[in-house]
């Protein structure tokens, strides 16, 4: 065993491939199998031999053309269980914008005006989109070295795009609640004639001639792409080749991550919303830290073409806004599928027509609760839903079905290193920010040691974990947690559930507090109506970071 603690095992099948006596390769094969927790005889070992050199002659074909990112991966990772329905009966759409909005006293203050107040505005052509437009592209400008959110502005595509707008509604058009309104894009979409740096040294002046479909969607629904957001390198936390995106809450704490940029500029005021991505907490952590609210939508909700790939069966992208209602009119335009992502579906959603949220079957995780003391902002939040809702169950959150072991570090692991084959070759991994153990130079190379068969077998074990976790929530229309305790936000990534995360209150520091709510798959309806229920009835997402208020 000591030779597998010096190499990785494709290295171990490479010398194995190429031993001097047949001996040495021997030994090596069954040094490989007790990494896998196997034991082959002598004579097991010595019939593997051909197999072997036949396998590294096959990898050494593959490796004679470099496996970018945009490769797909021809399989299709889907989180439905055996036998279940997408929702597909789609009622007209009707989501109402407020009326009598008007313009503030203090401009400053449209900052934080939501997007259905934004798109009041718009439509009743109190302002136009190019001066709406204008108006954020200022404070991206003014805050951007406080927060370093943005990795490039896009300001000609704006203001092409405002112009578009403003003249569309001149003639009678109104494309609905974002036409005009202005937004960022995590840096990992592609739009063409940007650049599109994922966030990392290898990639800063990459450009991709392609437009993803969250764009093309956007696009589509009147919005203007005023920046395109920092994201933590490569997809984990805050750090990217500029600098580290900040908290506006606390300057002198990173926004978390990764989609650092989008949480950080939207709860500042400096974007009505913005896109960002999840792969395991890349939406919920950084709008928990920076007091957003986030939408981490049922995976294959929105089409991922365009998008850096970190993990295909894991990634996944939603609105990051400052209200539920607002992440509900963001998603309504994003969802669906342009059929170059082979986990995307087509699904109705239907927030204007979901249920009253004192008809939903809620619930909450009181295994989680119990471990919080009485007077945490959980059980107060928890208390508001109460009576909103008083029927609120209180369930054991199937926290133990995370098994037999880590699947989610195997899955990732996997995945991630397959995607980067291309960054691990060409030894441009130095170049990434950071190099320590826990970063992705040092993941990607050890991910090259997962045995294919076990990575299998961590995804069948995954389709026991979708079955428990599908079974419990069928019960229940939404789920209450605490955002950051026990496996359910590594449970919930994998079996694909939707989750809304929003504020909840402050710590003692000052740091915002958040909740998230768990919901059936492709159900993002109900989530959004009963977190929107608890913002009509609090303050806190309407709470804002004060060095950037009125200013």
């Amino acid at each position: 065993m000591s030779k597998i603690l010096k190499a990785t095992l494709p290295l171990l099948l490479a010398a194995a491939a190429n031993a001097q006596t047949r001996q040495d390769t021997i030994n090596l094969i069954q040094q490989t199998a007790a990494y896998s927790d196997l034991q082959f005889t002598r004579a097991e070992a010595d019939s593997m031999v051909e197999s072997i050199r036949e396998f590294h002659d096959a990898y050494r074909n593959f490796h004679g053309r470099l496996a970018t990112n945009s490769i797909p991966y021809p399989f299709a990772f889907n989180p439905a269980p055996a036998g279940f329905t997408l929702p597909k009966n789609q009622v007209k759409k009707n989501i109402p914008l407020p009326s009598a909005v008007s313009l503030p006293a203090n401009k400053e203050d449209l900052a934080f005006y939501s997007v259905a107040q934004l798109a009041s505005l718009v439509k009743s052509k109190k302002i136009s989109s190019v001066a709406l437009t204008q108006f954020f592209l200022n404070r991206l400008k003014k805050h951007n070295d406080s927060l370093q959110c943005v990795i490039s502005f896009t300001e000609d595509i704006a203001m092409e795009q405002a112009r578009k707008a403003d003249a569309e509604l001149a003639k009678g058009m109104y494309r609905g609640p974002l036409h005009g309104i202005p937004y960022g894009l995590k840096d990992l979409l592609a739009v063409k004639g940007t650049k599109t740096t994922w966030g990392s040294t290898p990639y800063k002046d990459q450009v991709i001639d392609d437009n993803a479909f969250v764009y093309e969607q956007l696009t589509k629904a009147g919005a203007v792409l005023c920046a395109k957001l920092s994201l933590g390198a490569l997809a984990f936390n805050d750090l990217w080749f500029g600098g580290r995106t900040k908290n506006p809450w606390n300057l002198r704490q990173g926004s978390s991550g990764s989609s650092a940029g989008s949480a950080s500029a939207t709860a500042a005021g400096l974007l009505p919303f913005a896109i960002g991505t999840e792969t395991w907490g890349s939406i919920v952590s950084p709008s928990a830290r920076c007091g957003a609210t986030g939408l981490r939508p049922t995976f294959g909700a929105v089409s991922r073409s365009g998008a850096m790939v970190l993990c295909w069966s894991l990634d996944k992208v939603g609105p990051i806004c400052r209200s539920a209602e607002d992440c509900a009119l963001v998603f309504d335009a994003l969802h669906g599928t342009d059929n170059e992502d082979p986990s995307a579906v087509d699904y109705a959603f239907n927030y204007a027509a979901a249920k009253p949220v004192s008809a939903l079957r809620i619930a909450y995780a009181a295994n989680y609760f119990e471990k919080l003391p009485k007077d945490a902002a959980e059980w107060k939040a928890l208390e508001v839903f109460k009576k909103i809702n008083p029927n609120i169950k209180a369930v054991t959150f199937p926290d133990t079905a995370f098994f037999p072991g880590d699947i989610m570090n195997i899955v990732l692991t996997a995945e991630s290193a397959a995607a980067f084959d291309e960054l691990t070759r060409t030894g441009r991994d130095e170049l990434v920010e950071r190099q320590d153990k826990g970063f992705w130079p040092n993941i990607f190379r050890a991910g090259r040691t997962i045995p294919a068969a076990e990575y299998i077998n961590a995804n069948r074990f995954r389709s026991e974990l979708i079955r428990v976790t599908n079974d419990f929530m069928k019960q229940y229309d939404v789920v209450i947690v605490p955002s950051f305790m026990g496996n359910q936000s590594a449970i919930t990534n994998l079996t694909g559930h939707p989750v809304v995360v929003f504020p909840i209150g402050f710590s003692q520091n000052g740091s915002p507090l958040s909740l998230s709510l768990v919901g059936n798959l492709y159900d993002e309806a109900s989530i959004l109506q009963a977190a929107k229920a608890f913002q009509d009835k609090t303050e806190w997402n309407k709470k804002h970071p004060p060095m950037f208020v009125g200013k």
